[in-house]
């Protein structure tokens, strides 16, 4: 039974951390306008092309009025927040504290700290109205799928979830076509929705040509509660 009692409480203690940090990004976000997120490596280096893209994309969309939310470590996160810190844009970055990435990244506007993946995760969602996704691992197909699934699920409003990188990309996409949607396992996923891009400059000119023809979603942030 002492076994027992230990391990209900560390698991009260755990939800207690949790509502915490959610509340505290939601105070922290509740008023940063239009954000999109963006995904992708802690692995990869700033000499790599996907960095540089991840960098220039989140320039363009802080010239653009949008605030950026990345994951506040180094490889794609890194990149994201410092394209949009050095734009003079909002960088925020919901840092999470792994081995591989004790320190946030020195890029951000505003830093929240978390020690959960859930409380992490939804505050991604609950605050984005669009995800940019590029070359990652597990982590990243995770935040990926979650996105999709949210939006087919009506937890989140319908945006732009962009893949950058054909070559990267492609594959899964076909599997997802051929597989997932043929076997009618998902429902048909709009192609203005879930698209692949390759130069920045289309991923920006897709999400502006989207919300110039949906004005309304921009007004839906925070999203719902996920």
């Amino acid at each position: 039974m002492g076994h027992k009692k230990e391990e209900i409480s560390l698991i009260q203690q755990q939800t207690t951390q949790i509502m915490s940090e959610m509340v505290l990004a939601a105070e922290t976000l509740a008023n940063i306008g239009p954000a999109i997120s963006l995904f992708g490596s802690a692995r990869i280096k700033p000499e790599s092309e996907h960095y540089q893209k991840s960098e220039k994309i989140a320039q363009l969309l802080a010239k653009a009025g949008f605030s950026v939310i990345a994951g506040g470590g180094p490889g794609i996160m890194e990149a994201a927040n410092k394209g949009a810190f050095e734009a003079g844009g909002t960088s925020i970055g919901l840092h999470i504290k792994l081995h591989h990435e004790a320190q946030a990244n020195p890029f951000l506007s505003i830093e929240l700290p978390f020690k959960h993946f859930v409380s992490r995760k939804s505050t991604f969602f609950m605050h984005s109205l669009a995800y940019v996704v590029l070359p990652g691992g597990f982590g990243t197909l995770d935040e990926l799928f979650e996105a999709l699934t949210l939006m087919q699920t009506g937890k989140v409003p319908y945006g732009p979830v962009i893949l950058v990188g054909p070559t990267f990309w492609g594959g899964l996409m076909s599997w997802i076509q051929e597989q997932l949607t043929a076997n009618r396992l998902i429902d048909t996923i709009d192609p203005k929705i879930f698209v692949i891009a390759n130069e920045p400059e289309d991923v920006v000119a897709h999400l502006l040509d989207f919300y110039k023809e949906h004005p309304e979603i921009l007004k839906l942030q925070p999203n719902r509660a996920v």
